[in-house]
């Protein structure tokens, strides 16, 4: 059985929530904006931004398209931070 609760992303830092959120902000969404053009609550953006929710590949694809960037440059490895604002 699946443990209950959200996923936990496998980045430390939250890295690719940093990734998220800018990329989002770049392309002038809110979370709320966001979240309606993929179809999930505001607060799947949330826990994707703070690192507490690893979205499918289904979902992530969705996120990507409507940041116009790609998965791996949300949720690559190789690819670093952006840096505080």
């Amino acid at each position: 059985m699946a443990p209950a609760g959200p996923v936990r992303a496998p980045e430390a830092g939250g890295a690719a929530g940093m990734r998220i959120r800018a990329a989002r902000k770049e392309a002038g969404l809110t979370q709320q904006g966001l979240s309606a053009a993929v179809q999930v609550s505001r607060q799947t953006i949330i826990a994707m931004e703070t690192g507490d929710y690893a979205p499918s590949v289904y979902l992530a694809l969705k996120v990507a398209k409507a940041l116009n960037t790609s998965v791996e440059r949300l949720w690559g490895d190789d690819v670093p931070p952006p840096a505080p604002a």
